[in-house]
């Protein structure tokens, strides 16, 4: 695998398995067990519906999480280590106070996968006592490994990398053909 292609596809896990939702299921699974059947909404009430049920079918698809009869939904062996992953970055991101000193679970996974997906810093910059460590980094990268490998990456021929059910249908206007809400005085349009 070339450095290029190591770098993107690294970049692309980062970027799915950041999502906000996906590290909240995983974590709330991994810690209190499996959700049962119809319980998902209690359990994550601060989710919106259509935000969870994207995240399940996501962490399904990725066989993170199964629908078990009778016991509701557990997570897959990959998604117990993807758990652990979790946990490894939370403790690398609080060891350096990374995003603030005081800050949430979530918060502090999505900021030290950011970090992973950016390029390998140099000796001189890892000095600084507010980043972490290449060692650090390194570490986590190779925890990443596996579950780098399980997220397929879906390429439009022109566009960046996209999940393929997360394109919404655009609703255009009958008069002007164009999209609803960017016609001149809409306050986006430009």
């Amino acid at each position: 695998m070339t450095t290029l292609s190591h770098a993107t596809g690294l970049r692309h896990a980062c970027t799915v398995l950041s999502r906000p939702g996906l590290i909240r299921l995983v974590t709330e699974i991994d810690d209190n067990g499996p959700i049962p059947p119809r319980s998902l909404t209690r359990t994550l009430p601060d989710l919106p519906d259509h935000h969870l049920h994207h995240t399940v079918r996501q962490a399904c698809a990725l066989e993170l999480v199964r629908h078990q009869p009778g016991v509701g939904l557990s997570l897959t062996p990959s998604g117990s280590g993807l758990a652990d992953v979790y946990d490894a970055l939370a403790r690398v991101a609080r060891r350096h106070h990374l995003p603030a000193p005081v800050c949430d679970f979530t918060s502090r996974v999505q900021h030290t996968l950011t970090l992973l997906a950016m390029p390998v810093l140099t000796t001189e910059q890892t000095e600084l006592s507010s980043r972490p460590t290449a060692e650090d980094l390194d570490g986590v990268r190779a925890l990443l490994q596996p579950a780098r490998r399980a997220v397929p990456a879906r390429r439009r021929e022109d566009g960046p990398l996209r999940q393929k059910h997360c394109r919404r249908p655009r609703i255009r206007s009958p008069l002007t053909h164009r999209p609803l809400g960017t016609g001149p005085g809409h306050r986006t349009w430009r």
